[in-house]
């Protein structure tokens, strides 16, 4: 940590702003870190055992959780740090708050330690995008062996619990003719679980899945042939040259959940979105809450997480595919041009309570 020079009576706000923004960055280096030891804690299933559990040694974790002792007792090193974890250090004990467990683990509504996992993966390619910087191109979908599971978690928090009783519901009459039996596409549906539990709740519909991720569909088609949905298929598909390969009026309902800023080339999605749709159809959009203005997106809650994002991974693997590279923090402004562009006369923005991070379009034409 550097030393902040004195700069005299005349620079005083200047030094005291120096202070304060060191001051913020040592905090941000603990919280990556945090951030790192939250993604460890969540996968090998820590958290999750901690949760309710009564204090207990590293050793006694160690052998519940049939993981290393000395790796386990060094990461509730760095809990304990965090203020995460409690401990008694006379008893060699530790604990993991109700309060934390809530925020952290499925026992509460959302399990934040999903989100952690990104850190990582972002950090993962790093060295590719460096080179990117420096020679162009992007990195491809294919160095990120990790981002559909996560999405797929990501999304299991944010799109599956409102699904039914705040999503679709935004498209006026969308449930009674889901009911009645339509035909419905899910454009870049990663592992499809939106679309998985829709099949399930209506059988009168039918449904179809595309993706450019053959690890994705396959997961996918696991899981829904697991299920016996026979009214569900899914297929890899390039989406880039939609616009002349959709078939015409071909479903009365489509949707992208966070499906459109990292396409190589959205323009042509959207307008065989547009192609597509039968008369009378309905397209709904979940994608990132931002602005088209950089400095629109200064008190962004979630902004620099979400650029960071964008360069480690929406924009880049659009880059690599020789796309537009639209990148995660699109904006809401040039969204909607993109809409308008493609045919869409009619859209509707909405944002839910309980979630911070997307806007919902219900568009038709």
């Amino acid at each position: 940590m550097c030393d902040v020079p004195t700069l005299g009576t005349a620079d005083t706000r200047h030094e005291t702003t120096a202070e304060a923004f060191e001051e913020r960055l040592v905090n941000a280096l603990n919280e990556s870190g945090l951030m790192l030891l939250l993604s460890l804690g969540h996968r090998t299933g820590l958290l999750a055992a901690m949760a309710g559990a009564a204090p207990e040694t590293s050793a006694a974790l160690a052998v519940r959780t049939d993981l290393d002792e000395r790796y386990v007792r060094e990461w509730l090193g760095g809990m304990v740090a965090s203020g995460v974890v409690e401990t008694d250090p006379q008893a060699g004990t530790y604990w993991l708050p109700e309060a934390h467990a809530l925020l952290l683990t499925d026992k509460g509504p959302a399990n934040l330690a999903v989100y952690s996992q990104f850190i990582a993966i972002l950090g993962s390619v790093e060295d590719d995008v460096v080179r990117c910087f420096r020679e162009g191109g992007g990195v491809p979908y294919s160095r990120y062996p990790r981002f559909q599971e996560v999405m797929a978690s990501d999304s299991g928090q944010t799109v599956l619990p409102a699904l039914f009783d705040a999503i679709l519901p935004l498209a006026e009459g969308l449930i009674e003719r889901l009911e009645s039996g339509i035909r419905v596409l899910d454009c870049a549906c990663g592992r499809g679980r939106a679309l998985m539990a829709m099949a399930e709740r209506y059988p009168a519909s039918r449904f179809v899945g595309y993706d450019l991720s053959q690890e994705a569909i396959d997961w996918a088609r696991r899981e829904t042939d697991r299920a016996g949905l026979s009214n569900l298929t899914f297929e890899v598909r390039d989406l880039s040259d939609f616009d002349v390969t959709a078939e015409p009026d071909a479903f009365d309902l489509v949707t992208t959940f966070d499906g459109i800023h990292d396409q190589a080339r959205p323009r042509s999605l959207l307008k065989g979105i547009h192609r597509t749709l039968a008369p009378g159809g309905v397209y709904l959009v979940q994608d990132i809450h931002a602005s088209s203005h950089h400095h629109l997106d200064r008190d962004h809650p979630l902004g620099a997480m979400l650029y960071a994002v964008s360069v480690s991974h929406c924009m880049t693997v659009s880059l690599a595919q020789g796309g537009e590279g639209l990148g995660t923090m699109w904006g809401r402004e040039r969204a909607l041009a993109y809409l308008e562009e493609a045919g869409f006369g009619n859209i509707e923005v909405h944002q839910l309570e309980h979630d911070i991070q997307n806007d919902y379009f219900v568009c038709r034409t």
